[in-house]
């Protein structure tokens, strides 16, 4: 599909500079774009770009309004005017509504007349599809679980029996929402399952990545507020609580029982220790580790920056000894002290 400038400014609003008759078919990089093309500039320092920019039109943020003689918007926040954009001329494909032949429903399960359910796909006993939501092919749908409307599962997605998932949510190929937590009590030498009894809610307008995992909770349910972006091959433990609109990258592990808050961000492959609570606002740096709570907003990180491996090497020596020596440094401490008393 294409769109004109005039029609952009019309649906997402912004400031209309030069030509609003430009059609746009498509969103692109400043090097790649192309006379259909729209491109954006957010950052001052990229504005040199857009002298040699082949691009149609360009959104730009208002105080740059003359670094160009493109057709342009100007807008308070160009990255998320050129998201936008890119929404409405990359629409996802949706299948047709109805059950394929090839997929298996329970006869009292509920799904909506407008909902596509492709080949492959298992929903179990007692679960519900809503309103036009899309379940993937060779996704199942445990008993008694709930999708609510205009969700999308992608192939192979599994949802536990009675775990739910709201409105809006897009679950990503391989990931598994309510597997059994981590629990287990030790008897003499041996282990025995605990039996994980809880749900996983995920809230409204939530994106799960792929293969990205979230344990039911052991007592009570695991808990995915509403907003919450998860990247792909997370690990999210048993009766953990993330709070709204927080994003996490990739290969994050958060252990049990963690409660993170509302608009916090967690950048990849960050640790974050079970039974702790992180405050709302937090931002968490990439390769962290997060061993007690954090009970006041801020940016924590912990990643030692990388070296070469002989600099490395010697660099562990002196960390293994750091308890040493703190000691002599307090011994020495005391001792000038003495001295300067005598003095």
């Amino acid at each position: 599909m294409a769109s004109t400038l005039a029609e952009l400014v019309a649906h997402f609003g912004g400031e209309l500079v030069g030509n609003g008759d430009v059609s746009i078919r498509q969103v692109a990089p400043l090097d790649r774009a192309a006379a259909d093309e729209i491109g954006f500039v957010s950052q001052s320092k990229y504005l040199s770009q857009l002298a040699d920019t082949r691009a149609g039109a360009v959104i730009l943020p208002a105080d740059a309004r003359d670094a160009t003689g493109l057709p342009r918007i100007l807008t308070p926040n160009p990255y998320l005017y050129f998201a936008r954009v890119s929404a409405l001329l990359n629409p996802p494909p949706r299948p047709p509504a109805g059950i394929h032949p090839a997929a298996t429903v329970a006869p009292d399960a509920e799904v909506a007349a407008d909902a596509s359910i492709a080949a492959g796909a298992v929903v179990g006993s007692g679960a519900r599809i809503g309103a036009r939501s899309v379940i993937g092919p060779n996704c199942v749908v445990g008993d008694g679980a709930r999708i609510g409307a205009d969700c999308l599962l992608h192939a192979n997605v599994t949802l536990y029996h009675r775990c739910e998932v709201g409105d809006r949510a897009i679950l990503h190929s391989g990931c598994v929402v309510g597997a059994d937590g981590f629990g287990f009590a030790p008897n003499e030498g041996r282990w025995e399952k605990i039996p994980q009894i809880g749900r996983v809610l995920v809230g409204d307008d939530v994106e799960i990545g792929a293969c990205t995992t979230i344990d039911r909770g052991a007592l009570q349910d695991t808990v995915i507020e509403e907003g919450v972006k998860l990247d792909n091959l997370i690990q999210v433990a048993h009766n953990v609580t993330i709070g709204a609109h927080t994003a996490i990258a990739a290969c994050t592990g958060i252990a049990g029982s963690t409660r993170i808050g509302r608009h916090c961000t967690i950048g990849g492959a960050a640790m974050i220790f079970g039974h702790i609570e992180i405050a709302d606002g937090t931002r968490i740096s990439t390769n962290t580790l997060i061993t007690k709570s954090l009970p006041r907003a801020g940016t924590y990180t912990s990643a030692l920056p990388f070296s070469e491996h002989e600099v490395w090497q010697k660099n562990a020596v002196h960390m293994r000894n750091l308890d040493k020596l703190v000691n002599r440094v307090k011994q020495l401490e005391k001792r000038l002290n003495e001295l300067e008393g005598k003095s």
